[in-house]
């Protein structure tokens, strides 16, 4: 039968509504929600294709597993033995090293429920507060600004103030490609209003700065100069609302005296913008009837983040754009419940309902409420941070740890250190969803988690909007909740500990959710009127929503009145402070990291679906054609990438989208689909002093030709996901390899090295089922070092693998997926074939299909977007690739 269930995506902190369609116990459909409030039925490239990521339960993990010793394989157990093995493992570390010797790495897309449990797990019952999270890599910084400014964490504002703003302010945020269901809002309202201003402040020209009316083209980390410089001239002419900042702030004048120094002509300098650039911004922002300001990583993701974030907030309060429609500073979540993760304390420095950890009072509080017979069990000191964490685990001090719907292994800064951590612990719990990670490899236990369209609870999007999350089909395998999961260990150590088992009495999600709402009344962030009840009635809703409420608050601080003690604001000055990694004659490149629009995180979902690779089939380094050329490389050659602790050989992808002196390297690739663990290879661990935050965002590296004569191509048809498994573990065997889902059915290896590593091949026909017989034809010639394998199946080639010279591998490439009978001898598949095929063709539209060349061939005829979308369809359906078509029309106008 079929069902349709309402939930919320699983990915970005957009908090898009979906409506799940299931039969037989399978998902087979996903649409958005039209009735949703954050997206009103829309869904991005990635939301549209999470039926296809949740089809096959191939590389999950559907059964617990452990091991007694590091040498030995994992056997598979039963959830019990899994559980009173952790429970074991944990209370003896705690009983010989004390509580802060064990820790939890837990993870922005855990449910606010499953992080209730966790929290209450290491803080309550353990007395620890080693508890942390993946969102201390990506919001920290802002929540660290947002408490010290304003007085307390989460953004002021609301998604209609998109509608509302007059001047829109994007700060290193690539809001087009990272969180495109808000960004069609945005294109609405300036298609409806054209005088809506667009500034960017990116040092890429991406998507999103392509179409602004204006674009900051900054020095990587020189926001604070541009900040305090746009302040500087505003304060210079008179266009500060002198009787807000009197009324409702404090410590102004120690912030004027600060950017003084800023003179225009200063800050421009340092940022390598033009000085009337910077004038002009300063004017649209301070003097436009409503300023919103939308930024994400490249703010947050910095040693000096919480400064970039404060000089930003700065210039909001002493504009008055703040507290009002369309305008406010507007943190963008980049995970789907990193608010929720906040709201129960789920971080190593914060205790529930955003209690502080040093205050005694608090403890108190939270202490009662927990029903612990000894106050003093929750820990004054606060825990570990994320990149701390991992250091302490490195050297000892740390013995255990549990990770949880997180891959540090690919997403920590310098991971080569992360790697050293785990094969030094004495003890490490996995639990996830996927086998297919750098980190389930270093697991003592993994316990299967359920994943997105099986579990229940609750998620906080980034205007502070909860909805519930429903489970449309059963937990695969043996998968369960989270929850039930940290729920199950957590009484199983409380009797092994003597400590209170009542903790833990939680049945259901819904009485996980009943006891964190209880925890926040009185709080900021009072959710004491909200119940699951209300919530299936009235669908998602707003804190601060107390008891007795009738709605949840769209914005903050309407009054002026602001959550500090006095109710006043605080000006916070700022200095400018260069990057912690040098650039210098060794390390002469400035290295960004972003995303890519079609992939998420580390592509443990994402990376499950073919058509999500057509549009960035393979990693890339970017590099601007000047710099490319003096160095004698062209687009397509692989270059290694070296930083001071790392290195990864990368193919040249050459476009003067970066300036000259920097490169940049998406995010997401890892140990799954290329021979090194991405880009954090080269990226270091320097976290800003107050948020504790890494700077992923940028790294000084060099950039060499990599000598890698030897060459391979290889596809095979089948189950991709099964023939990705197989191959993952032969890749970091070579310098560079790289595997791509061409297909469902239609996998690409490509891989490169200074010779043909030993056995290697072999184990490639393995892995590929490419086995001697009737239908496979070989040729070898050891002398030249050339190895060649087709295999057909009924007549049509089914799979090919060139090593040493690989020419042919493009025709061979396009006969594979034509997937016709083949014509003529099959040992004409080694020649020099008669097509000669392009290399695969850029997939702009992932929804349609619709290739680059297609679109261009439309423009050359005269179609503009409209014409693009009414003929080829592209555009019209998740919308994502709507500025890229934006940018072709308007490139091809310029060259005509």
């Amino acid at each position: 039968m079929k069902t349709v269930t309402r939930s919320t995506c699983c990915y970005c902190g957009v908090g898009c509504g979906v409506l799940i369609e299931a039969e037989d116990g399978r998902i087979t459909g996903v649409q958005g929600d039209p009735e949703h409030p954050a997206n009103f039925g829309r869904l991005c490239s990635k939301g549209m294709a999470l039926a296809d990521s949740a089809r096959s339960q191939t590389g999950r993990m559907l059964q617990p597993a452990l091991r007694t010793r590091r040498d030995e394989p994992r056997h598979t157990v039963s959830w019990p033995d899994a559980l009173d093995t952790v429970a074991q493992r944990f209370a003896d570390v705690i009983a010989t090293h004390g509580p802060d010797a064990v820790a939890f790495y837990v993870s922005g897309q855990l449910l606010t429920e499953d992080y209730y449990v966790f929290n209450k797990l290491a803080k309550g019952l353990i007395g620890t507060n080693n508890i942390d999270t993946n969102s201390r890599l990506c919001m920290s910084s802002a929540v660290t600004a947002y408490k010290m400014a304003l007085g307390a964490d989460g953004p002021p504002t609301c998604y209609e103030d998109l509608e509302h703003a007059q001047t829109v302010l994007f700060a290193g945020s690539n809001m087009a490609w990272a969180h495109p269901v808000l960004f069609r809002r945005l294109e609405a309202a300036k298609a409806a209003n054209p005088a809506i201003r667009w500034i960017v402040v990116d040092p890429r020209r991406t998507d999103t700065a392509a179409m602004a009316d204006l674009h900051l083209a900054i020095e990587p980390g020189t926001d604070v100069a541009l900040f305090n410089g746009m302040l500087h001239h505003l304060i210079w002419e008179g266009a500060i609302d002198r009787a807000y900042i009197d009324a409702h702030t404090a410590g102004f004048a120690e912030l004027k005296a600060r950017v003084r120094e800023f003179t225009p002509h200063v800050a421009a300098g340092l940022c390598g913008i033009a000085e009337r650039d910077l004038l002009q911004a300063a004017e649209w922002f301070g003097t436009s009837p409503a300023s919103l300001s939308l930024y994400c990583m490249g703010l947050n993701q910095s040693s000096h983040g919480t400064d970039k974030n404060l000089a930003l907030i700065n210039l909001h309060l002493a504009t008055r754009q703040i507290g009002r429609p369309g305008a406010g500073p507007f943190s963008l979540t980049g995970q789907p419940n990193a608010m929720g993760g906040r709201e129960v304390g789920g971080m190593a420095t914060m205790l529930a309902a955003h209690r502080d950890i040093g205050n005694a009072a608090h403890r108190e509080e939270v202490a009662r409420l927990w029903g612990l017979d000894d106050v003093a069990r929750l820990s004054a000191n606060p825990g570990l941070p994320a990149v701390d964490m991992f250091d302490a685990l490195r050297a000892g001090t740390i013995k255990a740890i549990w990770i949880a719907c997180t891959n540090p292994v690919h997403s920590m800064p310098d991971i080569a250190k992360v790697r050293e951590a785990l094969d030094q612990a004495e003890f490490v719990v996995v639990q996830d969803a996927f086998m297919q990670t750098d980190t389930v490899p270093y697991a003592d236990v993994l316990l299967p988690a359920a994943t997105w369209g099986e579990k229940a609870g609750t998620v906080t999007n980034s205007e502070r909007r909860i909805t519930r999350v429903r489970a449309a089909v059963a937990p695969a395998g043996d998968a369960q909740p989270d929850w039930w999961i940290a729920n199950e260990v957590a009484r199983r150590i409380a009797q092994r500990l003597s400590r209170e088992p009542q903790m833990f009495g939680f049945d259901s999600a819904e009485a996980v959710f009943d006891e964190h709402r209880a925890l926040t009344a009185g709080r900021d962030l009072d959710i004491g009127g909200l119940s699951y009840a209300l919530l299936d009635a009235a669908g998602p809703q707003q804190w601060p929503f107390p008891a007795g409420a009738v709605a949840g608050a769209a914005r903050r601080y309407t009054d002026g009145q602001f959550a500090t003690a006095d109710g006043r604001a605080r000006f916070h000055p700022t200095q400018y402070l260069p990057v912690a990694d040098e650039v210098n004659a060794r390390f002469p490149f400035r290295l960004t990291t972003g995303r890519l629009r079609d992939q998420w995180h580390g592509m443990s979902r994402t990376g499950r679906v073919a058509t999500l690779f057509s549009h960035a089939p393979e990693p890339a380094l970017t590099m601007h054609p000047g710099d490319a050329a003096r160095r004698g490389l062209a687009d397509g050659d692989l270059v290694h990438v070296k930083s001071r602790r790392g290195a990864l050989v990368l193919p040249l992808q050459i476009s003067d989208d970066v300036q000259s002196g920097a490169v940049f390297a998406a995010m997401h690739w890892n140990g799954q689909f290329v021979a090194s663990g991405g880009i954090n290879e080269t990226t270091l661990a320097a976290v800003d002093p107050h948020s504790k935050q890494p700077e992923l965002k940028h790294a000084a590296v060099r950039v060499e030709r990599a000598e890698l004569p030897w060459r391979m191509i290889a596809a095979r048809r089948g189950d991709a996901l099964a023939l990705q498994a197989a191959l993952q573990p032969l890749l970091k065997e070579c310098a560079y390899a790289s595997v791509t889902l061409d297909a469902d059915d239609l996998l690409i290896l490509r891989a490169a090295h200074t010779g043909a590593p030993q056995g290697w091949l072999e184990r490639v026909h393995a892995a590929l089922v490419m086995p001697a017989g009737e239908d496979t034809l070989e040729y070898r010639d050891a002398r030249r070092g050339l190895d060649r394998r087709a295999v057909w199946r009924d007549n049509v080639l089914d799979g090919f693998a060139l090593a040493g010279d690989t020419g042919n591998g493009a025709a061979l490439l396009a006969k594979l997926r034509d997937a016709k009978p083949w014509s003529g001898p099959r040992f004409a598949a080694f020649a020099a074939l008669r097509i000669e095929p392009a290399a695969r063709e850029r997939v702009v539209c992932s929804c349609m299909q619709v290739k680059e060349s297609r679109i261009n061939e439309a423009i050359a005829n005269g179609a503009g977007v409209p014409e693009l979308k009414a003929t080829l369809g592209c555009g019209t359906v998740c919308g994502s690739c709507v500025p890229e078509l934006k940018r072709l029309v308007e490139t091809a106008a310029v060259e005509g």
